[in-house]
């Protein structure tokens, strides 16, 4: 079996996540592995940019990270609050399983956590889902926990 050494636990705050943020917090545990946080905000893509002046995204995205931010350390205060080991937060603007990809690779994490929601039809099919891709596209191994009903 291979050493986990750090894991990535991407997290939406959603209710869905709770459970996942409770697996990836005693996986670190037992392993004596680094826990990263990481959310990321879904940036807008330049079609949804158009028309709208610099200086304003600009205003708006600075408010969201910060808000973002300010969420991110809420969620790990009430998952978090007796972690014994390591702990990082971070946040990322971009694509979702991109950026959460990308963050596993710069960190170099052994295993990536991730809460899925469950959807299904055309909600699925509309919105993919991040999970998905994620599993997809990954190079080292991912762990999904389903959202408990």
């Amino acid at each position: 079996m291979s050493r986990i050494n750090s894991i990535l636990y991407a997290t939406d705050f959603s209710e869905g996540a709770a459970g996942a943020a409770a697996l990836a917090r005693d996986m670190a545990e037992i392993h004596g592995a680094h826990l990263y946080l990481l959310h990321v905000i879904t940036e807008l893509d330049d079609r949804h940019r158009r028309g709208i002046p610099a200086s304003v995204m600009e205003a708006f995205v600075k408010e969201v990270k910060t808000q973002a931010m300010s969420d991110l350390h809420a969620f790990k205060n009430r998952h978090f609050k007796n972690f014994a080991g390591e702990l990082s937060t971070e946040l990322r603007l971009g694509y979702d399983a991109e950026e959460i990809l990308a963050g596993a690779s710069a960190l170099g994490a052994d295993l990536i956590v991730l809460g899925t929601r469950g959807r299904r039809g055309m909600e699925k099919l509309l919105l993919g889902s991040t999970a998905e891709r994620v599993l997809r596209q990954s190079d080292i191994p991912v762990l999904t926990v389903p959202e408990r009903d």
